[in-house]
């Protein structure tokens, strides 16, 4: 983690030369939100490498051979390993569904203001979504700072028939009340060959479409918390909004993260635990390259979901599946 910052500060200090940070800002609103992130990302590799050495060390001096010839069983020395696995696992899984999305928000927010030099975006243009399973609304243009959105309207459907229409020249999102100000409208109701209409100059509407929803958000999906995200999902997809497959593969990856813990201990210690030539250096190598290879295969099954459209479930789940097989057939073979 030490290196991971100085490489970071070589490739962002001319940013924080010219931006004039503080030392407080540059640590407490980037680096205490930069650190969990990458040691939970990189968590499994950790505990892998940690579960290589000790186990190595045991093996190296016998030690590993004497509980078994005492009659200790194989499947009772995992034990503490895995009581550790899941103590590493729970609290994995606690910080980067809790703790991580918040850290991130603000982490995000910094580098979006002080690396990206990209401002924050004051006005969106042409919102339109689905409401409710029967209503779309639309917005020619909105501003953030007054709260404002400019030429209106809003559809409701019956059975794909358009049945009721109403445009206002401008709506208003008032924070206090969660509904929209509508003014200068007109509605227009369709009854077969008939039409009426309803002219009014103000008046106050709950509508399911908040301001937060039309502004995209650099790696929302990493920003939001387990319950916040699932929320998400099921509300854009009610929407029938696409391309969310980012988010869903966020929310299973929270879940499917740490196993990684049990998984790799169970290789690490199946691997480690035999006493070989190579001593320690060969069980690290070998277990080495098989966290990177389990690392490289999530991270190409995360690719394939966001490029591919591949199914999340299916392409976060893959490569635990995988190694927890490979985990098996060694811990299975390991006490020979």
């Amino acid at each position: 983690m030490s290196i991971a910052i100085v490489i970071d500060i070589t490739e962002k200090i001319d940013n924080f030369y010219s931006q004039n940070l503080s030392l407080h800002t540059i640590v407490f609103d980037y680096y205490v939100n930069f650190i969990p992130y990458y040691m939970n990302l990189f968590s499994a590799f950790f505990t892998f490498i940690s579960v290589i050495w000790v186990t190595s060390k045991l093996a190296f001096n016998s030690e590993i051979i004497a509980m078994l010839a005492s009659g200790i069983s194989f499947k009772r020395i995992m034990v503490p390993y895995l009581v550790s696995a899941a103590i590493i696992a729970i609290f994995t899984f606690y910080i980067s569904s809790e703790v991580i999305p918040k850290g991130n928000r603000v982490r995000y927010a910094f580098e979006q203001q002080y690396i990206d030099n990209k401002p924050i975006p004051t006005t969106i243009q042409n919102i339109q979504m689905k409401v409710s399973p029967n209503e779309i609304a639309y917005i020619e243009r909105y501003e953030l700072g007054t709260h404002m959105g400019y030429h209106f309207s809003l559809d409701k459907f019956k059975d794909k028939t358009l049945v009721s229409r109403l445009t206002a020249n401008t709506v208003k999102w008032d924070s206090t009340t969660c509904q929209w100000t509508i003014n200068n409208y007109l509605i227009r109701n369709f009854n077969d060959m008939r039409e009426t209409t309803i002219v009014g100059d103000q008046m106050k509407k709950a509508i399911d479409m908040y301001p937060q929803d039309f502004f995209l958000v650099k790696k929302q999906h990493e920003q939001l918390t387990n319950s916040e995200l699932r929320k998400y999902i099921d509300k854009q997809t009610k929407r029938g909004v696409s391309g969310l497959n980012a988010f869903r593969l966020e929310y299973e990856k929270r879940f499917a993260m740490p196993f990684a813990a049990f998984i790799l201990t169970l290789i690490g210690v199946s691997v480690a635990s035999r006493k070989t030539r190579g001593g320690t250096g060969l069980h690290i190598m070998i277990g080495f390259l098989l966290s990177v290879t389990y690392i490289l295969a999530t991270m190409v099954s995360a690719s394939l979901t966001v490029k591919a459209e591949v199914n999340p479930t299916l392409a976060i789940w893959t490569p635990n599946i995988v190694y927890f097989l490979i985990g098996a057939y060694l811990y299975k073979t390991a006490p020979k």
